[in-house]
């Protein structure tokens, strides 16, 4: 047994050592400490983007729907079983092209029944205006009265009328026969079959939908709050969902006169500028009215780190890296830039690409041609990036070891 004196000492002991922190953990406990015995950063020129003030598109949001203009919604026009369906989605009609055939054996006997009553009533018409004829021509030379040629003159107006009814009915026979054969409107794609051979097709039933994949256009809504800044041909840059590295651009063609009532959103159609566009219908998209331009600081998205809400730069400075928080604004989605309201200065120069493994402080070292300050122009004329030009992910320099 340990006597009390001992088994004091070895238990200060063991609290004076588990309370001195090893020299490793002071080292990584300072952030200080820790960036100056990081290895030095090698930073080429094309690691490097220099602030600059650009002007980008500022309007109300746009959202909505890629949809053909022209586009039919065929449905039965009578009830009947459907015998053959000729075309699958996707595949390619021209007018007049055959579609749907719905079973026509009633109507067929209607059509025959229809053909024989407009057959005798012409027979009946023709010797009623022969004997009218005759009549006429002998009440000339007085051998017939007046009263005779009138009454065969009111039996040939009957006939007449007989035969235009019938004639009538043949016509509706007929124009019911041909609703049995549903035909493409125009030429395009069939979008939708809606029926299989043997369905029954009721009155008003949708058997098939054609689109016309040359009239897309965007079929947008935008907030009521924003409609003052709406006008005819505003041009328009959206991105359509499918589509990731397009950046479309349209003109505004329509601007609807009345607000949705459950939504208060305003519908506006978009005309695509130019012959690229979706072939497929539906796609959701998005985009902005340019309906004015504004001058603003710009940084594109690879450079920013972001943790939670917050959004972060590493700004290169007097020979060191610091993780500077930036307070970005609209996103112009043309270019795929965002608008910095704070946090950095025009002319600060930011690592375009920056790695997970960076400490704020870390140590840079430049490339002959970075120290000299010729870093390759990637600015437009305002410093920012040109619009369009599309800025490469290019990967950091390598660690250069500082002992």
């Amino acid at each position: 047994m340990l006597r009390p004196t001992l088994l004091a000492l070895v238990i200060a002991s063991l609290l004076a050592g588990c309370g001195k922190p090893a020299e490793g953990d002071k080292k990584k406990a300072d952030p200080a400490s820790a960036a100056a015995s990081a290895p030095s950063l090698l930073v080429a020129p094309e690691d490097l983007q220099t602030l600059g003030v650009s002007a980008y598109a500022s309007g109300p949001v746009i959202t909505g729907s890629i949809q053909p203009e022209r586009r039919a919604d065929l449905r039965a026009e009578l009830q009947a079983i459907v015998l053959s369906v000729h075309k699958e989605n996707g595949e390619r009609v021209k007018r007049g092209d055959l579609l749907v055939r719905l079973d026509d054996t009633a109507i067929r006997d209607s059509v025959q029944s229809a053909d024989e009553s407009a057959r005798a009533a012409s027979q009946s018409f023709d010797q009623a205006e022969r004997q009218y004829q005759r009549l006429k021509t002998l009440q000339a030379q007085g051998m017939s009265s007046i009263q005779a040629m009138e009454d065969a003159e009111i039996r040939r107006n009957n006939a007449q009328s007989d035969l235009v009814a019938a004639k009538a009915r043949v016509a509706t026979a007929r124009q019911q026969q041909q609703r049995t054969e549903v035909r493409a409107p125009f030429d395009g794609v069939v979008s939708d079959r809606k029926v299989s051979p043997g369905d029954s097709a009721q009155l008003g039933k949708e058997l098939i939908k054609v689109m016309d994949p040359a009239s897309m256009r965007f079929e947008g809504l935008v907030s009521a709050d924003r409609m003052s800044e709406l006008k005819l041909g505003q041009t328009v840059y959206f991105r359509v969902n499918g589509y990731p590295q397009v950046d479309f651009q349209g003109k505004v063609r329509r601007i609807a006169q009345a607000a949705n009532a459950n939504t208060r959103q305003v519908e506006v159609l978009v005309d695509f500028a130019g012959q690229q566009q979706p072939g497929v219908a539906g796609l959701y998209a998005e985009g902005r009215v340019q309906s004015s331009s504004v001058s603003a600081l710009m940084v594109a998205d690879s450079a920013l780190m972001r943790e939670g809400d917050k959004a972060y730069v590493w700004a290169v400075a007097d020979g060191k890296i610091a993780k500077t928080e930036v307070r970005l604004g609209a996103r112009d989605d043309r270019q795929g830039l965002y608008v910095v309201n704070s946090g950095v200065k025009q002319g600060s120069q930011i690592l375009r690409n920056p790695a997970s493994t960076l400490i704020n402080g870390q140590r840079v070292e430049l490339t002959k041609l970075a120290a000299t300050g010729k870093v390759p122009a990637m600015t437009g004329s305002t410093g920012a990036p040109a619009a369009g030009t599309a800025v490469p992910a290019l990967p950091m320099a390598s660690a250069a070891s500082a002992q």
